[in-house]
């Protein structure tokens, strides 16, 4: 008889024959292979027993498959274990890793034989805990920017990921490094998060963005009570540390979270000894003394700034001029340097909502998200940047608006695509450990279509990937000593698979046994 509408019945498999949906997801565990991230893991992260249990190479790697998988939370490795087909392909990549004499100690870990793949919920919430400091956790609170300092194993997930971002450098060089640093709100219900400048209970994790290698090179965790700019100096400098062998110059992009003189001062005087001068662009408050500074500025000195798309310049309603402005808050002495200060104005075509010209409180016009200035008898929206650059200034005012779009959509794939918006526990050091796996998924992916896949995957959303590469269904069989994935996909797809395992391949250092 018929369970539903249409004429035929659901029957449970309990036989584990080798099939499995995710037929594409071995290309991650060959790529986590080739790029060093389980050895790097191992070597680093020490939080796991050395003599039984699971390992820390077992458990992060789970996590970070969980990611790329589409789960966002500890719950669904369920899922991942109940797949018999990417089991048998953990366990070849666990093996791979490891020396003989090493995978039959690996082996002995366990009491009792283990039915578990992968880590269970709980060992996985045990590993968690091994990244809070309870202590220093409870400096947190609500009127203070706090940020509690990294335990050790969690400057060891840092570590591992400057590993990977350094291998990603070694197969794709790039000579330059533009960083955007820009926070994030992580909207939560835990109780013991704090409440953010929007008001509710938040984690604003800070991201330092690698525009050239399109990776997340540092990331911070904090309280959503810590204000973006808070500390910018220290992580730019931390984040400058892990930039990889190779990287000669080093560019600065940031909203006007890090307009903090300490941080200008240090990128213009070149006080890093590695890159010296270190140019940047960065948004500037837009005070009451900056709009009248604007007001000022006479009409022919005001520039269009076109937008350009594939190369080509077209007619925008933006205007740039430079700005002859000294804030007050400064504090410059003799020798320092000199920036410069420009201003952007964008007419707006309707400054007044109809019906609401009239004074009077019944007909307040309603508050606008941004600065308006009148300019003549035009009203316009206004913002301004500081820079140390020499070019253009439409030119610089385009390069910083190149962060925008890319900033938004890092955040938005760390928290819709990726587990980042789903924090697992009250703990703010293991919801930092959730972030920081997060953040080897974000990249582990990108490794994948800059390194395998090639230029027409390299702007596909997760979404993409899944439904058109990993979601497909396969079968693994074994005949004669040799194993086979049996994919059902179409001929482009089969190609895809079979072209980007080959540059894995060639990506691989030799194995350990």
């Amino acid at each position: 008889m018929s369970q539903g509408l249409l004429p035929f019945e659901y029957v449970q498999e309990t036989r584990r024959a080798g099939s499995t949906a995710l037929a594409g997801m071995p290309l991650y565990l060959e790529l986590a292979c080739a790029m060093g991230l389980w050895a790097g893991v191992r070597e680093q992260v020490h939080v796991c027993s050395e003599e039984q249990g699971w390992t820390d190479e077992q458990v992060t790697l789970a996590l970070v498959m969980l990611n790329l998988a589409g789960g966002d939370c500890v719950d669904d490795l369920r899922i991942l274990e109940s797949d018999d087909g990417f089991c048998r392909a953990w366990r070849m990549a666990e093996g791979r890793h490891l020396k003989p004499s090493e995978r039959l100690e690996q082996a002995r870990r366990f009491r009792k034989p283990s039915t578990r793949t992968l880590p269970s919920p709980s060992a996985v919430f045990r590993f968690l805990e091994g990244f809070a400091d309870q202590q220093e956790e409870g400096t947190r609170g609500p009127g203070k920017a706090f940020i509690p300092t990294p335990t050790r194993p969690l400057r060891a997930l840092g570590a591992v990921n400057a590993q990977l971002v350094g291998r990603l450098q070694e197969g794709s060089p790039e000579r330059c490094a533009t960083l955007d640093m820009d926070a994030t709100l992580v909207e939560t219900y835990k109780q013991d998060a704090l409440p953010s400048y929007k008001g509710y209970r938040a984690y604003q994790p800070m991201n330092v963005y690698w525009a050239e290698q399109e990776v997340v090179l540092h990331s911070e965790f904090r309280d959503g009570n810590v204000p973006a700019g808070h500390e910018q100096l220290r992580v730019l400098k931390e984040a400058l540390e892990e930039l990889p062998d190779g990287v000669e110059c080093v560019r600065l992009r940031s909203d006007a979270a890090g307009y903090q003189w300490d941080l200008l001062h240090y990128c213009a005087r070149g006080d890093s000894e590695r890159f010296g001068r270190i140019e940047f662009a960065v948004g500037c408050d837009v005070t009451p003394a900056f709009r009248r500074a604007v007001q000022q500025v006479p009409q022919e000195n005001w520039r269009p700034v076109p937008h350009v798309v594939a190369g080509v310049p077209l007619p925008s309603k933006r205007e740039c001029a430079e700005v002859c402005f000294v804030p007050q808050d400064a504090a410059l002495k003799r020798g320092d340097p000199v920036y410069r200060f420009i201003a952007v104005r964008e007419v707006l075509a309707q400054p007044s909502l109809p019906g609401l010209e009239s004074p009077g409180p019944a007909a307040a016009q309603p508050a606008l998200p941004f600065r308006m200035v009148e300019l003549g008898e035009r009203t316009y929206k206004l913002s301004g940047l500081v820079t140390n650059l020499t070019r253009d200034g439409a030119k610089v005012v385009r390069w910083l608006n190149g962060r925008c779009g890319k900033s938004e959509e890092v955040h938005a794939v760390q928290k819709d695509d990726l587990a980042g918006g789903t924090l697992p526990s009250g703990s703010f050091g293991e919801n930092a450990a959730w972030w920081q796996i997060m953040v080897l998924a974000y990249n582990l992916n990108v490794i994948l279509k800059r390194l395998a896949l090639g230029e027409q995957w390299r702007t596909k959303r997760m979404k993409a990937v899944r439904f058109g590469l990993l979601n497909l269904p396969g079968s693994f069989v074994m005949h004669a000593n040799r194993t086979w994935l049996k994919v059902s996909a179409d001929t482009r797809t089969f190609a895809t698979l079979v072209a980007a395992r080959g540059k894995i391949a060639a990506l691989a250092r030799p194995s350990p046994g």
